[in-house]
């Protein structure tokens, strides 16, 4: 599939001369390749034989393109090295901030004036959720007597851009102190997956008020 893909339009004949091999032989495995639908024929016009049959050339289909792979996280690797260098740190963290910026946005969409803690963790979670990072609300901290020891945790069960913020790590630095500003309150991170965590783990304290209020929110679902 190499061949076709870095020669293609090309004739069985062809690449059976070029890798030495028959040209009956090159047909087969193409014909194979046909049938799992990761090559198709293509016929090339001013390129004629016989009484005017168009030679049968081969190229990649879209799914023979998937299934040779690419190279997404090296290129967005290249691009975040290349944009440390050309403009440093503050580039980098600029760059990650305006990623985040859809989920500000969304987030103020859906917010009401006058919002309590627990409004703003439950719209945070519902907007994660519906972005695609599995969001949840669990409780932590229910046994405690010291009401600045209860808190919420905000769990994200997938992170897109897992091995990407693995090499650069304000990714989620950007992503932490996004959620204290939208929260209006210290946050801190538990745990991350580009870490090694299953989950990515956020850590929101609650005063006396806010930990009720999530409790009956969390208790109704």
């Amino acid at each position: 599939m190499h061949a076709v893909l870095s020669q293609g339009p090309v004739s069985a004949a062809t690449i059976g001369k070029n890798l030495n091999l028959t040209a009956a032989a090159v047909r087969r495995h193409l014909d194979a390749l046909e049938e799992e639908g990761l090559v198709e024929v293509k016929a090339v016009s001013g390129s004629q034989r016989g009484a005017g049959r168009p030679s049968r050339r081969y190229v990649v289909t879209q799914q023979g393109q998937v299934e040779l792979g690419d190279d997404y996280l090296g290129v967005a690797k290249d691009a975040m090295t290349a944009i440390r260098e050309l403009g440093g740190q503050d580039a980098l963290r600029g760059f990650a901030r305006n990623y985040f910026s859809n989920i500000e946005q969304r987030f103020h969409e859906e917010i009401t004036e006058n919002s309590t803690l627990n409004d703003r963790i439950q719209t945070l979670t519902s907007v994660l959720a519906e972005l695609g990072f599995a969001a949840t609300t669990r409780r932590a901290g229910r046994t405690a007597k010291v009401t600045t020891l209860r808190a919420a945790q905000i769990c994200q069960g997938h992170c897109p851009i897992q091995e990407l913020a693995g090499e650069f790590p304000l990714f989620c630095e950007e992503e932490t102190d996004l959620f204290a500003r939208l929260l209006e309150v210290d946050v801190r991170r538990l745990a991350t997956m580009p870490t090694g965590g299953h989950v990515c783990n956020t850590h929101v304290p609650l005063g006396r008020a806010a930990h009720a209020s999530l409790r009956a929110a969390t208790s109704s679902r």
